[in-house]
Order: C-alpha cells, then sequence, then structure tokens
C-alpha cells in the first residue's frame, strides 16, 4: 500500500496527539489591545490560501514523474495541465472570490492555490470572526524593538466557502522566520576566540583556507569540476531565490568577478512580493539573501536568476514561494529562512492556540506550493536550521527546548540541506598562551560539541560556552508523515518519547506542549554539504554599519546550512543543463540510489557521513537524522542523473 506524502487529516491527528488546549500563556510580546484609530483605518492585504482538488492525486502524480520506467517518468506538467488535473475548482475559486466580495472585501487570483484579499481590518473581523491587536515586543540584543498585527483568534471562514479554503494567513503580520547562517564564535562564554593560522588548506584539497571557501572549493570538494571541463556552467536554465530581506546587487557581482567567472551582467531579476521586505540592513538578515546569490550563481555561473523578495511574515513567504512556482520560470529554486514546524516565536506569538490557527494554515498552505513545483518539475531545496537536533531552542532557557525540526525542511514535498564539518587540523589560542588543536580526521556531521575541548580549556560547560546546540538541523517532524521516498530507508528514526515544550516567559513555567511520542514522522535532512563556519566560506557584504563596518566587506568564517539549500540549487542547474531536461523533486532519486547501495567507492553519487553528530543523532553508514543521505559527488551524479 502506498502512503500519501501528507495524509488526510494530518493537522487534526497531530492537533489530537499535542493538545488543542496549548496555550501560549504569556508571551514577551505586550498585548496593546485593539487596534488604535490609525492602524483600523488601514488597508490591510491578507492571502486566502485555496485546496488542491485532489492533494492525493497530485503526490502521487509527483512520484510517478521521477520513477524510471512509469510510463509519467519525466513527463513533467505545463501549469495549465495541473491546474486542469489537481488545481482549485474553477466554479468554487469564483464562489470564493464574490463571497469575500460581497462581504467588503476585495478579492483577487494571485496564483493557482492563492487569493489576494484586501480591505479594512474591521471587515476582516467581522468576515473571519476574530479580533486584531497591536502588540510591541522589546528590544533585545539581536533585534530592535517592533509592534506588530496578530489576530487573538483563530480565524472562521464563512461556512459558504470553508470546503475550499486552506487558510487565512497575513492576519498576523510578526516576523517569524530566521535565516540559516552562522558566523564562527569571536568569544566563547565572555572569553575571546582566536584561531591559529594553520596553512593547512592543502590537506582539505582546496585552494584557501578554512574559513576563507568559495565556490571554486568547493567545487574541488564536491568534484564539480569535470562538469565545467565538459562545458557545463548551468547555461539555458534559470534558478530562484526564495529570501525575506533585500540585498545590494553589486555585492554579488564583485564576488563572481573577484574568482573571474564570466557571468551575464543581465542576469539578475529581482521580484518584489507583496511590496518587498524594505530597504537592505543587517537587521532584516540582508547578508543571507547576499551568501544565496553567490553561491548558487557561482557554482553556476551560466544560469540565470530570479530573487523572490518578501516581507518577512508567513504571509510573505508563501506568496513568495507561490509566485515562483506560478511563474514556472525557474528551474529550480532554494530558501534558507525557517522556523520551528510548530510554532512561529516563542517571543512574539500572540496566538492563544499556536498549533491550530496560522502555523497549520501556512504549513497546509506551502505544502501544496511545493507539490506543484514538483510537478511542473521544479527542484525545491531549503535549509535543515543551524540548531542541531533541537530547533525550538532558545539561548534564554535552553532547559526547555525539545527536540525539533525546521519548517519548511520538514515538508515532504521539498529537499532539505544539511551540514558537515570539513577534514582538517583546527587551532586555537587558548589560556595563558597555549595552543589548543582539534582535528577533525574525516568529514563529520556538523555539530559543534567537537569543540568542547576549546570550552574545557576556558572552563565553561558548553552551554554556557554558546556551543550548544550549533549544528546541522536534523530530527524527526511531529507534523509531517514519513513520505514514501523514505520507506525502507534504514537509519531514519521515529519521534523520541518525553519531548515537551516548556514557556519559560509564564509564571509559574508552565508545559505548553507534550509533542507526539514514537510518531512515524519524515526525517530531516536529506542531503549534506559542509556548513560548518571554522570551515566555512567568505561573503561578500555591503552593511549598514549596526551589525559589521559600514559598507562594503568581505566576512569571513561564516556557514550554516544557509550556505547548503543554494549550492544544491545551483549544482542541480548543472545536472538540469547536463540531462537537457528538468529533475523536479530530487528526494526519489536520492534515496532510490541509497537503496541501491550507490554510497560508497570511487564512482559512488552519494557518500555517506558516518562519524559526528548534531548533539543528538549519530552520524552513520547510511541514512542519519544528524545529515541526511550524506554528501553529493556531483559528478559521479550527474552520470547517472540523465
Amino acid at each position: 500500500m502506498k502512503l500519501s506524502l501528507f495524509g488526510t487529516g494530518t493537522a487534526a491527528a497531530m492537533l489530537g496527539m499535542i493538545g488543542a488546549s496549548a496555550v501560549c500563556a504569556a508571551p514577551r510580546a505586550a498585548d496593546l489591545g485593539a487596534l488604535n484609530a490609525i492602524a483600523r483605518n488601514e488597508t490591510m492585504s491578507v492571502t486566502v490560501a485555496l485546496k488542491l482538488s485532489d492533494l492525493a492525486g497530485a503526490e502521487s502524480m509527483m512520484e510517478r514523474l521521477v520513477t524510471p520506467g512509469d510510463s509519467m517518468y519525466l513527463k513533467f506538467l505545463t501549469p495549465a495541465q495541473v491546474e486542469r488535473q489537481f488545481g482549485p475548482d474553477e466554479a468554487d475559486v469564483a464562489r470564493v472570490i464574490a463571497t469575500l466580495n460581497a462581504s467588503g472585501l476585495s478579492a483577487q487570483r494571485a496564483t493557482s492555490t492563492t487569493l489576494t484579499v484586501t480591505g479594512k481590518p474591521a471587515t476582516f473581523e467581522r468576515v473571519f470572526q476574530t479580533s486584531l491587536h497591536q502588540f510591541a515586543v522589546p528590544a533585545t540584543a539581536k533585534a530592535p524593538a517592533s509592534t506588530f498585527r496578530a489576530a487573538v483568534g483563530a480565524p472562521v471562514v464563512p461556512a459558504s466557502i470553508a470546503s475550499v479554503v486552506r487558510g487565512v494567513i497575513g492576519l498576523n503580520n510578526n516576523s517569524v522566520y530566521h535565516p540559516h547562517l552562522v558566523a564562527a564564535p569571536t568569544q566563547l562564554g565572555g572569553a575571546p576566540v582566536s584561531r591559529v593560522a594553520t596553512g593547512s588548506a592543502s590537506s582539505m584539497a582546496t585552494g584557501n583556507e578554512p574559513g576563507l571557501l568559495t565556490v571554486q572549493d568547493f567545487a574541488d570538494l564536491y568534484d564539480v569540476n569535470p562538469l565545467y571541463a565538459q562545458g557545463v556552467s548551468g547555461k539555458g536554465q534559470t534558478l530562484a531565490i526564495v529570501t525575506l530581506a533585500n540585498f545590494t546587487p553589486s555585492d554579488v557581482f564583485a564576488y563572481w568577478k573577484s574568482l573571474n567567472l564570466k557571468v551575464d551582467p543581465k542576469r539578475l531579476k529581482v521580484v518584489n512580493i507583496d511590496g518587498g521586505p524594505g530597504k537592505p540592513s543587517d537587521n532584516s538578515g540582508s547578508i543571507e539573501t547576499s551568501l544565496d546569490v553567490e553561491q548558487s550563481g557561482g557554482i553556476a555561473p551560466g544560469a540565470n536568476i530570479i530573487v523572490y523578495q518578501a516581507p518577512n511574515t508567513n504571509q510573505g513567504f508563501l506568496d513568495a514561494f507561490a509566485r515562483a512556482v506560478h511563474d514556472n520560470k525557474a528551474d529550480t529554486f532554494s530558501s534558507s529562512w525557517g522556523e520551528w514546524e510548530l510554532f512561529d516565536n516563542l517571543a512574539t506569538s500572540p496566538v492563544k492556540d499556536e498549533f491550530s490557527h496560522e502555523t497549520v494554515s501556512a504549513l497546509q498552505a506551502t505544502h501544496e506550493v511545493f507539490v506543484v513545483a514538483a510537478l511542473q518539475g521544479q527542484s525545491g531545496f531549503v535549509s535543515s536550521g543551524d540548531n542541531g537536533a533541537f530547533d525550538a531552542f532558545n539561548q534564554e532557557f535552553p532547559a526547555f527546548d525539545p527536540l525539533s525540526v525546521d519548517s519548511p525542511g520538514s515538508d515532504t514535498a521539498i529537499t532539505a540541506a544539511g551540514g558537515t564539518t570539513l577534514p582538517g587540523l583546527q587551532q586555537f589560542n587558548g589560556p595563558n598562551g597555549t595552543i589548543i588543536n582539534i582535528n577533525v580526521p574525516r568529514e563529520r556531521v556538523w555539530g559543534w560539541d567537537y569543540l568542547e575541548p576549546l570550552c574545557n580549556a576556558l572552563k565553561l560547560d558548553f552551554v554556557t560556552c554558546g556551543i550548544f546546540p550549533v549544528g546541522s538541523g536534523g530530527g524527526v517532524s511531529v507534523f509531517f508523515p514519513l513520505p514514501v521516498y523514505q520507506l525502507g530507508i534504514f537509519g531514519t528514526q521515529l519521534s523520541q518519547p518525553n519531548q515537551t515544550y516548556t514557556n519559560p516567559f509564564s509564571t509559574p513555567v508552565v508545559t505548553e506542549a507534550t509533542l507526539p511520542a514514537n510518531f512515524p514522522g519524515r526525517n530531516v535532512p536529506d542531503i549534506s554539504f559542509n556548513a560548518d563556519p571554522e570551515t566555512g566560506y567568505v561573503i561578500f557584504y555591503t552593511s549598514d554599519g549596526v551589525q559589521f563596518p559600514a559598507g562594503f566587506g568581505v566576512q569571513t568564517f561564516f556557514g550554516g546550512t544557509s550556505f547548503v539549500a543554494p549550492q544544491l540549487n545551483g549544482v542541480t542547474s548543472l545536472l538540469g543543463q547536463n540531462a537537457g531536461h528538468r529533475l523536479g523533486l530530487l528526494n526519489f532519486e536520492l534515496y532510490n540510489l541509497s537503496r541501491l547501495g550507490q554510497t560508497s567507492g570511487s564512482h559512488a553519487p552519494i557518500h555517506t557521513i558516518s562519524t559526528g553528530d548534531n548533539w543528538f543523532y549519530n552520524g552513520r553508514n547510511g541514512y542519519s537524522p544528524a545529515v541526511g543521505l550524506g554528501t553529493m559527488d556531483v559528478f559521479n551524479l550527474s552520470r547517472v542523473m540523465r
């Protein structure tokens, strides 16, 4: 019997296991009450997500399109074909639009599965039977003070259209997603950290030192150069970046020029979604967008690039993905932003029943967008996160964090990117003139527990030291069930028992939710590349002076799974050009290669990572929720993906 990638009643089942009474008793955000007169007079916009008419059939077709021997193999659908076979019924869409327009709102079709709906706050409150309040968040060390709008009760969709609507996204406009990049620490527990120049670049088989790597070093490490030698550069391909922060285009061209890459000066196009994310800034995460474009476009210098950039909200993220898929211009796309799959953000969430409100609606709506992408042959990649097995980690209250995974990486219709640490000797200046030597004998799961000797020398525990739980995001989803492509893969795991989420901002501290034990969930990630900042990369970036020196600079020792998602994006542009067609969701092919034992030997397209851990899950010879199937050998993979 085939299992659905998403299944029916998933949200309801998840709610039953978690408990619909999970209450955010005392979020840090202060409820200022009903919207003020100025806010109530402004026009606001939300996205109404529509259901696919046959989600199960669409998921089944998604599998057939990438299954060798099937009559539909590689016969990817056009948007019109997707619309006819699986899209929302046109009569139903017309009814939804007419109902919302008659209620005093203005609704129009945005994409196949989304409507843009505008109106005054009072009208939204009346139509969806909820109340909108203003909330204030105090400044932190990492972010300035802010305010946002949010619904204090779950919206109720009018009964006449409820069967067609997947969710109402955008009543809340708080910033909830985080860029998945990490800098190597300059301090550990308040003690300054300095690195000894080792001169050991040759031991890593790259041209640059650890922390100073470029896309050319990536090509050396993961066997891309034979494709370049054959003239494969991504020519004829278009890749997209979906992001939540603006960037400075001159930075990315300067990066490519510094490497003598021949690129078309007109290769880059920017599309602002929902008005765009505003001006580039450190606090918004602009460095994330810069690195995404630099890495993907540097690995595939012949490809065209579209940057879909949106405000950092649930609505913005969904709308950006939906537009990238609806346009169908990009053969591949990636994003390096995410959040814990079951919670927007404890510090800013005002939602009393978080698990049945916008989070679930956004997860489901985004999943259907990813399914449509796969049907059209588009390959998508997202980061798995940088908090190891503890994606919900809160640095102020580390004792309250359950094992958890990142969204959208936990989605079953996307490829989730994990991270490794490259081999070699790392040397640090320790106390009293000592040298701390840490040797990584071979590529391992990225988890900063290997830096404990440095913390020990500083007489710091790993929490105070600041290395916990930094590492490759990975684990088991408690929202999405195990997908068919992971069935029978040795090493996949069930969710762990005794995992609770506690609200540290409440007095007394209360348990918000008990996560389901032994849930057969989607395992994250799927595939990995180097992501450790200690063996990481350079970024060309223009700063506004908040987090870095103002102006243009070359930032070093950066990593995170933020790098791996765009690297996979660029690699797949090469693979697509080499194959002469789109490749669709790569997960089916990658896991089939694992089943066939294609993970060892000089010609293996995948190399397993058997050492290291992400603070809970260990690397192994086979699949691991710490690092996925392992790393790609790009040239070897190109020989089997035809």
